[in-house]
């Protein structure tokens, strides 16, 4: 796979993301096929092993085991989309390479999507593979939710509910580039709309169809609005060129206001979802290294 510049690869995700007025079926093939093309070369690689498992009877999720990961440690991946495309297989090269490098096995979710399935049917999946987790014997701070994108409010959002319903919290965990607050206030949507793929008209489609017609001020759905003093360890990364850098900013203000940890780091040049496209960019694999380091970390390793 030929490497190349950020602005470059910016060109081509720009030119494989689906016209926003086409099929949701065929969207979801489209990014899809890209996704994958853009990481079958760490797929391809070999080297690992993917199991599918039931959750529940209608929640699916893939175990993906690499040679370096310690069976007492677990990921819990969610992957991202806009809560309304996305799955497993387009985000397996990530996942190898966060079991590589957190040296844990990696459950990556296949929660349900909109519109078929809405606000807050992707949260409830989340606490259920929580939960699915500890009953198969896994300790929660040997659980460690990471999630990118949509996957990463996810997170976020299932920390809010698990604390909620006064459940055991994992000791940290790891959100790229999420959504934080639905609204979408942050000054970056416009300042950084020609420096992104990701534009404010498919932010605002997306919580349209998430949340058929529910209040994106809910803390449930933004996260920023909810009582933030309840969450635990958080690493945080965002990138410079990114249309949610403001939202993200203002999240972690008030969560370290609130008492929360929260490390963060920001990539120069970097637009939004770059860890999947790490085989095109070396910022892309140093930023996995960065998290799986962050969890071998926080859980003693």
């Amino acid at each position: 796979m030929i490497r190349e510049s950020p602005e470059e690869l910016l060109s081509v995700i720009r030119s494989n993301i689906p016209e926003k007025n086409r099929p949701l079926a065929s969207c979801r093939e489209a990014l899809s096929s890209f996704y994958q093309e853009m990481q079958e070369e760490i797929v391809n690689e070999g080297g690992y092993a993917a199991e599918k498992v039931m959750i529940r009877d209608d929640l699916a999720g893939y175990w993906i085991s690499v040679a370096e990961s310690q069976p007492d440690y677990a990921v819990l991946f969610f992957h991202g989309g806009g809560f309304t495309l996305g799955s497993t297989r387009d985000h397996l090269g990530l996942c190898i390479r966060l079991a590589r490098a957190a040296q844990a096995r990696v459950l990556s979710v296949d929660y349900r999507l909109a519109p078929e399935h809405v606000f807050p049917a992707q949260i409830d999946d989340a606490v259920s593979a929580y939960r699915y987790l500890q009953a198969q014997g896994y300790l929660p701070h040997r659980i460690l939710p990471v999630g990118i994108s949509a996957g990463g409010t996810i997170v976020l959002s299932a920390l809010l509910a698990i604390a909620g319903l006064k459940y055991t919290l994992p000791h940290a965990a790891v959100c790229m580039s999420p959504l934080t607050d639905l609204q979408f206030p942050g000054e970056s949507i416009t300042k950084n709309r020609e420096r992104d793929w990701l534009d404010a008209d498919r932010l605002h489609g997306l919580r349209t169809t998430y949340l058929s017609g529910h209040d994106p001020a809910d803390p449930r759905a933004s996260p920023v609005r909810g009582t933030l003093k309840t969450l635990p360890h958080l690493y945080i990364q965002v990138g410079t060129h990114e249309i949610l850098l403001s939202d993200i900013g203002t999240f972690v203000e008030k969560a370290r206001w609130a008492g929360v940890q929260v490390q963060v780091e920001i990539w120069e040049g970097m637009f939004h979802d770059w860890q999947l496209f790490s085989s095109q960019l070396p910022e892309g694999q140093e930023a996995i290294d960065h998290v799986g380091a962050f969890i071998r970390n926080v859980q003693g390793r």
